[in-house]
């Protein structure tokens, strides 16, 4: 028979799920702000009073934005550099771990210490600025690229999954007749589905939000990417001192009726949704990947 709950363990159970309600109302609430502030009419916003639905619905920010060509070249940047950055290093990433993950290769020991040490130890931003201007990525679209193509900690993610698995695989295949390339891309990857989707959402997700290094090593505004963008429109809302990009883009859309805030909170979602419409894909790996990648029994 089924053990019936206690009063006490019903207590708990309602209690930890009004707890988790409240960590998602307070951790929710601010992103929906956002969105509501940004369907509303810039004018009206201006009552505040705005909590859980617009008054005055409208969609003139997001016509006001997609109006702008600065932010379509910044977005079609930053999914590029999402899309070949991720890509990249994952590749990267999981021929490094299966090879760290073999402790009979030589200098083994060195290589483990070499990658660990970059995790603890950097260069500064300084030196970091030098080198990439030598090796001439300055205002190129491959400094999004190669400077952060190993994460060390995805890799040791990785490593330690491969450990994992059954050595018995590996070796009926070799003595099948397969080399080491041949196991790695026919039996290692299929089997590391879990954990590479986990990394590739780490990946995924640096890539889309960031935004120094295009700020600090590149000059063009095509290169721009859209969080640089969004960092230059929020500035210049808090800093006042000359018309704004919204209201220049207002002028220039026939006067449809935004403000700075409005285009704001709406730049704000365009650069949040699509990296939040990527998670639902890989939840059913995320948890089994973290847990099966940081755990070695």
């Amino acid at each position: 028979m089924k053990n019936q709950k206690t009063m006490t363990e019903h207590l708990f159970d309602a209690a930890l799920y009004l707890f988790l309600t409240c960590i998602f109302l307070v951790t929710f609430y601010p992103f929906w702000n956002i969105l509501i502030i940004s369907l509303n009419d810039a004018t009206d916003s201006l009552r505040g009073n705005l909590y859980f639905w617009p008054r005055e619905f409208t969609t003139a920010s997001y016509i006001t934005i997609f109006r702008n060509p600065e932010i379509w070249s910044a977005l079609q940047v930053t999914a590029l550099r999402t899309v070949i950055g991720t890509a990249v290093s994952i590749i990267c990433i999981s021929m490094l771990a299966y090879s760290l993950s073999k402790r009979y290769l030589l200098g083994w020991k060195y290589f483990s210490f070499f990658f660990v040490f970059t995790m603890y130890f950097g260069g500064g931003l300084i030196p970091t600025y030098m080198v990439i201007k030598a090796l001439g990525l300055i205002d190129s679209f491959w400094v999004f690229i190669f400077p952060g193509l190993i994460g060390v900690f995805l890799m040791i993610l990785v490593r330690t999954f491969i450990e994992q698995l059954p050595g018995e695989i590996e070796e009926s295949a070799k003595i099948d007749g397969a080399n080491d390339l041949q196991v790695f891309v026919r039996i290692v990857l299929p089997l590391c589905v879990p954990v590479l989707a986990t990394i590739g959402l780490f990946l995924a997700i640096g890539h889309w939000n960031a935004w120094y290094d295009s700020y600090i090593y590149t000059y063009k505004p095509e290169l721009k990417t859209l969080q640089a963008v969004l960092v230059k429109i929020l500035n210049q809302f808090q800093t006042g001192a000359m018309m704004t990009d919204a209201q220049q883009l207002a002028q220039n859309a026939k006067r449809i009726p935004v403000s700075s805030e409005s285009i704001r909170m709406a730049v704000t979602m365009v650069a949040t949704l699509p990296i939040i419409m990527v998670y639902p894909f890989v939840q059913k790996y995320f948890v089994k990947g973290i847990m099966m990648g940081a755990i070695k029994s």
